[in-house]
Parts: structure tokens; C-alpha cells; sequence
């Protein structure tokens, strides 16, 4: 539907999800390719908690299934 063909997101080089804007040239999820990770605090809460940092989560892809450790 008219201006909606065209691809935006494509696989990042640093973190492999699938968030890298072409014309930004820029990751929406990890920063790329600023030096620092994109990381704020309202992001990570729910996997920083005790009871869920050993929790799999099976509904996600586990490219996109992260638990607070970016790759380096």
C-alpha cells in the first residue's frame, strides 16, 4: 500500500537484531555505531529481577531474547 514498500530495519552488525534503520544508519536497539550500548534502566527492568534472570522466554526468537548482556 503506496509508500509502504520499501524496507526500513535490517539485521545490526553489533547486537544481530533486526532494528537497524537504513537511512538513520543507526540500531534503534543497541546505538550503533555510537561506542557506548544503548542501555537505559526502564528498558532491562523486568529481566533484572531475581526471579526472572533464569526464566526462558519461549515466545520470542532467541535472536531478539536478550537477558541484559548485549554482544560484544
Amino acid at each position: 500500500m503506496g509508500r509502504h514498500q520499501s524496507i526500513t530495519h535490517i539485521r545490526c552488525k553489533r547486537c544481530g537484531r533486526h532494528s537497524y534503520h537504513i537511512r538513520k544508519s543507526s540500531c534503534s536497539a543497541c546505538g550503533y555505531p555510537r561506542a557506548k550500548i544503548r542501555n537505559e534502566a526502564w528498558r532491562w527492568k523486568t529481566f533484572n529481577r531475581s526471579r526472572r534472570k533464569a526464566l526462558k522466554i519461549k515466545h520470542m526468537k532467541p535472536k531478539t531474547a536478550r537477558l541484559g548482556k548485549p554482544r560484544k
